[in-house]
């Protein structure tokens, strides 16, 4: 991961004019954090146009800001969780739970082809997993009615 990006002056507007090479990682980690591209490149003092650039040319760069981008999720999705099971108290940093639950939604189905992709699983394996599940889910809910069906009949006919 360091390939050379060139820029044009427009997009440099905003950067840090002692930009170092080591302004990806303080954005992936900040990435990672935050979930939030304009948060990161403005922490790692790069603009967000060299962000962009460099996530589209180089292969490295995306997959780990895929990565960060997982695992901001996994972050959100903790605190949303926490927040609605403990509740918000009068001295926790604001926290929009609303704002929190739509972008994990948006986000889900990109998270998930990531994990995918990570795990080395394509799409069709993940689908089969989940019709697999939902298949077992059915069998099981099928057996318990027809169970009560069996038993209401006894009560409605004893012998």
């Amino acid at each position: 991961m360091g390939t050379q990006i060139k820029l044009r002056a427009t997009q440099r507007i905003g950067e840090r004019p002692d930009i170092d090479r080591h302004w990806r990682g303080l954005f992936l980690d900040t990435l990672a954090e935050t979930s939030n591209v304009s948060e990161a490149a403005r922490m790692s003092g790069a603009s967000t146009s060299r962000a962009y650039k460099t996530r589209r040319l180089d292969p490295e760069f995306r997959a780990a800001w895929n990565a960060a981008l997982i695992e901001g999720y996994e972050h959100l999705e903790m605190e949303t969780l926490h927040r609605l099971r403990a509740g918000t108290g009068k001295d926790d940093n604001k926290f929009d739970i609303a704002n929190a639950l739509r972008l994990l939604t948006l986000h889900r189905d990109t998270v998930a082809h990531q994990r995918a992709l990570q795990d080395e699983v394509d799409e069709e394996s993940v689908l089969e997993s989940l019709n697999a599940k939902i298949d077992l889910m059915r069998k099981r809910d099928a057996a318990m009615k027809q169970m009560q069906a069996e038993e209401q009949d006894k009560v409605a006919s004893p012998q």
